[in-house]
């Protein structure tokens, strides 16, 4: 019997472990390739996993995502709704949209599956429909991340859940010393959710982190 009062951190191979626990599908591997290939860091398979249960369980039919980046994230969501589930996808940079539109469509999803958005999230969000999302995902430019949590609290119906990508941004969020502005603007944004009445949360350890906020 153990007299440890707390489960020891997991070294790297553990890390790795559950990282991969879960197989990715080819769709989802093509589209971490597309963002290696352009120098983007690709969403980690432990992430991809973690989306598509959380769609599935909730049932989810209506999902927004700030930050395209080749498909990653929006193919996991994709082939976890049911077949009238619909994505809307806002990036910045059309070309991150070109490659997931190929592997939306080669993975068999028609285009009324989804709508991928071109322009600056920050002035596409408020065109969107109020109360209208399951789940805002949020994988978009850091520095905008508090426009963005802002954003979801309008557009997510209740009992709709903001999921934050890159909680922990490379470790640096949560040292207290780190002054770099993405670690000081993610940290402006889990104080805003954790402050509101809004949200019951969660903060994960997958990938670079990955907060979870269930809308009341």
């Amino acid at each position: 019997m153990t007299t440890e009062t707390q489960p020891p951190a997991p070294t790297a191979a553990v890390w790795a472990h559950t990282e991969d626990y879960v197989p990715v599908t080819e769709a989802v591997r093509e589209a971490r390739d597309e963002a290696t290939v352009h120098g983007q860091v690709p969403i980690s398979t432990g992430v991809v996993a973690l989306l598509g249960t959380l769609t599935r369980a909730m049932g989810a039919t209506n999902i927004v995502e700030v930050g395209t980046l080749h498909g990653g994230s929006g193919i996991a969501f994709l082939q976890a709704m049911g077949p009238e589930g619909v994505l809307t996808s806002i990036d910045a940079e059309p070309d991150n949209q070109f490659s997931a539109r190929r592997i939306f469509q080669s993975a068999g999803f028609p285009t009324s599956r989804f709508r991928l958005i071109a322009g600056a999230p920050i002035e596409v969000l408020p065109k969107l429909r109020d109360g209208a999302y399951d789940i805002v995902f949020v994988n978009g430019d850091k520095l905008e991340t508090v426009e963005y949590v802002a954003a979801a609290g309008r557009l997510l119906r209740p009992g709709g859940l903001l999921v934050l990508h890159d909680a922990l941004w490379y470790n640096r969020v949560p040292d207290p010393d780190d002054e770099s502005d993405e670690a000081i603007i993610i940290r402006e944004a889990l104080e805003a959710i954790t402050t509101s009445d809004e949200y019951v949360q969660a903060l994960l350890p997958v990938g670079g982190g990955v907060l979870l906020a269930s809308k009341r």
